[in-house]
């Protein structure tokens, strides 16, 4: 008979029972996020503009046998924000990891009218950038409780580089790159890491409008892997910044975008 081993690791990979609220967890890259938290036991909140969206997330992950609840947020309203992140103690415990996923995709032009350029400017920075600071802000308090908690922020490959007619976007993205890595010093000492994901090319409801043939001639020309990325690939990336083991890893701006941000030709 093999005599039991001893573990020569400390560190716990799992999330089993850990509090995970995730913004615009209704579709795509939020919902595979969703998804996969559930699966390896954390305690899902589920929010999203779209109420049906919610709930029907939340029906997927508790058919599956994990744990969700869901919660109709627009990240843009600071009050329904508060409200939000106040119930979660009540609902599933107080939070853990705060996964800020929620985005838009608004494309203008610097020649457009000041009033239609202005309106895309605003509103993209609101809902990508200043809503991720209110978020931070709200969950704060519970968070730092522990001293593990995980702040993960969405951002995108145009926060590390620009595209044509999408100035607001690109700005926000940049924004959220800087808001990780000013928070990532400001709060590694209150025991709370903030790290960054950047996708690049994801199949999701917005680029899967996109004609496939373009699609395909953008990723042979521009992705080593030659493919678009599936939501679940940045899920898991957003994983890994959240677990337990991940505690020394602080101020992370980590690319998922089959190597599309080192390829110069």
């Amino acid at each position: 008979m093999l005599a039991s081993m001893t573990r020569l690791s400390r560190l716990s990979r799992s999330v089993r029972n850990r509090v995970v609220l995730i913004t615009g967890a209704a579709s795509g890259m939020g919902r595979a996020t969703a998804h996969l938290f559930a699966d390896e036991g954390a305690l899902v909140a589920v929010t999203d503009l779209e109420p049906e969206g919610v709930d029907a997330v939340v029906a997927e992950i508790e058919g599956a046998g994990g744990t969700a609840r869901g919660w109709t947020l627009d990240v843009s309203d600071p009050e329904r924000i508060r409200e939000v992140v106040a119930a979660l103690p009540g609902a599933l415990g107080e939070i853990d990891i705060l996964v800020n996923n929620a985005g838009i995709a608004l494309a203008v032009s610097p020649d457009q009218p000041d009033e239609e350029y202005e309106a895309v400017w605003n509103r993209s920075l609101e809902v990508m950038l200043t809503a991720h600071v209110r978020m931070i802000r709200a969950c704060l308090p519970q968070l730092e409780r522990r001293r593990e908690g995980r702040i993960i922020n969405i951002a995108s490959t145009e926060g590390l580089g620009a595209s044509a007619g999408t100035g607001p976007y690109t700005v926000a993205k940049h924004g959220v790159v800087g808001l990780t890595r000013s928070l990532a010093v400001e709060l590694g000492a209150r025991g709370v890491t903030v790290n960054c994901i950047c996708p690049g090319p994801i199949l999701t409801g917005m680029t899967r409008a996109i004609p496939e043939a373009m699609r395909d001639k953008f990723a042979r020309r521009r992705v080593p892997l030659r493919r678009y990325g599936e939501p679940e690939e940045v899920a898991h990336a957003t994983l890994g910044l959240a677990l337990p083991a991940a505690s020394y890893l602080n101020g992370v701006v980590l690319p998922v975008d089959g190597g599309m941000t080192i390829q110069n030709t």
